[in-house]
Order: structure tokens, then C-alpha cells, then sequence
């Protein structure tokens, strides 16, 4: 499905997760980088108000379907897309980083967290080298001559691959900026996905999210955080169906 948000044309660019990672494979091979998103209903919610993070998007190289609406939405539109979440994404990322000799950074959350999740990769990865991992400040801003500094230094580490864990907009914003300043460098925006890993967040149970209810089990747990969130992204949905129907039909 076609989104148009801010002037911007933002679509997904691989179906599912065994041809985004022979993109992302190709790469590695090739010593090029790369910025992948993960689109859902919350960052559609906030394209709408955001030009920065539009034209962010805009310049990712793979976008994949992080939230089943944006799933069921594809396939109303005729495309055939599976669900890509984020946070399943960092485990096999790293094994195919390792099996490449491709050197993997973290940024983001926090240095305890990023220090657990780097340990609970390594142990899960024995081949995986992690040659940074960088807590940037509170309000750090991807746009800032400090965000300049720092992707100099995840360059310099000799990093092919950075996991951002910075959250929409900050993430994929500075990404995109990577692209341009630091070319050999792959981000892959994976949000929540690094506090998973060192235990920091609990995830829903599987079964949880092989009935598409994951969104529940988070808004229980933070019901003052998420509800608002979760309601805006509910009110975007009718026109998002016209729309996906009007694609099909076109």
C-alpha cells in the first residue's frame, strides 16, 4: 500500500522478513549501508505531523510492516505483505551480521541496558562483535551537531551495522541523516527491541501476538502512556481502509 503523508510517498519496500534480509545480506556483501524502518500505525500517526520525520521515511532504503494494521491494510490493497516487528528482528539481524563479519553497534536506552542486551546477543551470537555501545543524553536531538560527533564515532568503531533504539521520530531521523554522513553504515530502527533483549521490557507472550492482541497486553501495562496513543492511531484507521480499498480498486 501506498501511503502519502506531508507530500511524501512512503510504501513498503520488502514483503517479508526472507527478502529484506537477502537486501540486507547483499549490503553486508557489498560493504554498503543501508536504513530500515519499521512502519506502524504509530508512526503513520506521527508522519502526518512531522515534515522532518516525513522526509526521514521518505529517505529509508527498506520499510517493512511493523503492526499488523499496516499488514492488514496492505493485503485490502491487493499486496501480499507479512508482519516484519522490529523486535523480532535484532536476534536474526546479528546472526547474519556474525555470519558476515559484519561489526554490530548499539545506540540508545540506557548504558545498563545496552550492556545486558550486548551480553544476552553475544551469549545467544558467539561470533557477534559489538564494537560500540552508546547511550546517548536525555532529549538528544538526531539533528544536533552532537548526533554529527556521534555518528563519526559509531564510524570510526568499525560498525557495518548500528540497532538504534531511540524511538520514532529520533530513530529513523537520524538514520536517514547516517545515509548521507556515514554511507558504510547499515541502521536498522528497531525501537523497544534492545530492551527486550537485556531484559529491561517484557514482551507479550507469544501466544499474545499470534492472535494480533499484543497491542492490548502493552496498553494494560501502561494504560496512562498508551491509551491516548493507541486512540489516535485507532481514529486514523476509516480513512486508511478508503484508502487501501480505493488502491485495490484503482
Amino acid at each position: 500500500m501506498l501511503f502519502r503523508v506531508q507530500g511524501k510517498e512512503i510504501s513498503l519496500s520488502h514483503p517479508d522478513r526472507e527478502v529484506l534480509f537477502k537486501a540486507v545480506e547483499a549490503r553486508f556483501v557489498a560493504n554498503d549501508g543501508f536504513a530500515l524502518a519499521t512502519l506502524n500505525l504509530d508512526h503513520l500517526v506521527k508522519l502526518r505531523g512531522d515534515q522532518d520525520f516525513a522526509e526521514a521515511y521518505a529517505a529509508q532504503d527498506f520499510v517493512v510492516a511493523d503492526g499488523n494494521p499496516i499488514v492488514w491494510l496492505s493485503r485490502l490493497s491487493g499486496q501480499n505483505v507479512k508482519l516484519v516487528a522490529g523486535a523480532d528482528m535484532v536476534l536474526p539481524l546479528a546472526k547474519l551480521a556474525a555470519q558476515h563479519g559484519v561489526k554490530v553497534a548499539l545506540f540508545g536506552a540506557t548504558q545498563k541496558s545496552l550492556s545486558a542486551a550486548a551480553d544476552d546477543l553475544k551469549e545467544k551470537v558467539p561470533a557477534l562483535e559489538i564494537v560500540a555501545s552508546i547511550a546517548p543524553r536525555m532529549g538528544f536531538d538526531p539533528s544536533s551537531a552532537e548526533a554529527g560527533h556521534l555518528l563519526h564515532e559509531l564510524h570510526a568503531s568499525g560498525a557495518g551495522l548500528v540497532f538504534l533504539a531511540i524511538g520514532a521520530p529520533k530513530q529513523e531521523i537520524f538514520a536517514a541523516r547516517g545515509r548521507s554522513e556515514t554511507p558504510g553504515l547499515g541502521f536498522a530502527s528497531i525501537g523497544a527491541g534492545l530492551d527486550f533483549h537485556a531484559g529491561a521490557q517484557k514482551r507479550a507472550p507469544r501466544w499474545i501476538r499470534r492472535l494480533a492482541l499484543e497491542w492490548v497486553w502493552r496498553m494494560a501495562r501502561a494504560p496512562g502512556r498508551l491509551g491516548p496513543r493507541y486512540a489516535k492511531c485507532l481514529a486514523i484507521l476509516p480513512g486508511l481502509v478508503f484508502e487501501a480499498l480505493r488502491q485495490r480498486n484503482n
